[in-house]
């Protein structure tokens, strides 16, 4: 289903990749037209930033991302980092000596 991609931490990267890029293209334009690109990109990077599927609703389901995972049965955790180590989580100092 698409809208369970676009709720995967895959999708969300995709998203976040595509809204940058229409953002960088949009203002490289220089047009009136790009400005709309570029207003467009700003919509999809913070959606997937935030991590909501606004064509979730189209389908009955819901927006938030964490509860349409849920609500499809999706038991990865859609994490943007996972797996990168925290700062709690450093057992060294990351000063260089």
């Amino acid at each position: 289903m698409v809208v369970g991609f676009l709720a995967s931490r895959t999708g969300r990267w995709l998203r976040i990749v595509t809204g940058a890029g229409m953002v960088m293209g949009g203002l490289a334009a220089g047009t009136s037209k790009g400005t709309v690109v570029a207003l467009a990109g700003v919509g999809t990077l913070l959606a997937a930033t935030l991590d909501l599927v606004p064509v979730a609703p189209l389908f009955g389901l819901p927006v938030r991302g964490e509860d349409l995972r849920r609500e499809l049965g999706v038991t990865e955790d859609a994490e943007l980092l996972d797996g990168l180590p925290g700062a709690a989580s450093r057992t060294s100092s990351p000063t260089i000596h």
